[in-house]
């Protein structure tokens, strides 16, 4: 069983990564593999329309996003996050929900039936309505959707500022440890 978590920001190593990281090692510790990877530094670009994955399990932009779908498609559990940029989900994590959804959707709904959800980084306000945005978005690709103890919300804006929201982190972690006991429940 393999857990993947992508984190939307285009900065590396910041306070999302630390957040969905830090899910992702509650996941760990219960014997599942995981997986973070970052959309900073990659090319995600916006869906055009142009139908063509209708057709096929494909999309004929060349950008980074068909790997990171097939990635998405092997797991069990898959977690998006982003940062609140002027109240919602930065484009990069947009392009991908966006793109990865459509494929997903006109090719059999591959995310059906699989463990997922958001979560979400924040200096102050707009976290909600991200976080309800990203979880709209698993609730119509068909995702199971565990809840933790309180929204999957984290504070903080300089780079590792995330750590010092004790309540954020702990509903990260307890999120994680729902995700796994899923996971290992599905597996019997």
């Amino acid at each position: 069983m393999k857990a993947i978590a992508i984190s939307g920001s285009p900065r590396k190593n910041g306070n999302t990564m630390i957040f969905s990281g830090h899910a992702l090692k509650a996941i760990a510790e219960e014997g599942i593999n995981t997986e973070l990877v970052s959309l900073a530094g990659l090319d995600i670009k916006p869906c055009t329309a142009c139908m063509a994955c209708v057709k096929e399990e494909s999309c004929p932009i060349k950008d980074d996003m068909l790997p990171l779908y097939r990635k998405m498609k092997e797991a069990d559990a898959v977690i998006l996050s982003t940062p609140v940029y002027f109240g919602s989900a930065t484009a990069n994590i947009k392009a991908l929900m966006d793109r990865a959804g459509y494929v997903s959707y006109h090719n059999g709904r591959v995310f059906e039936r699989k463990i997922g959800g958001a979560m979400v980084v924040a200096r102050r306000a707009g976290k909600n309505f991200t976080f309800a945005q990203l979880t709209f978005w698993f609730q119509i690709q068909g995702f199971y959707i565990p809840g933790s103890t309180y929204w999957n919300v984290g504070i903080g804006r300089n780079i590792g500022e995330v750590e010092n929201d004790e309540e954020g982190m702990r509903t990260a972690w307890n999120f994680g440890k729902n995700i796994a006991f899923i996971l290992n429940k599905l597996k019997k």
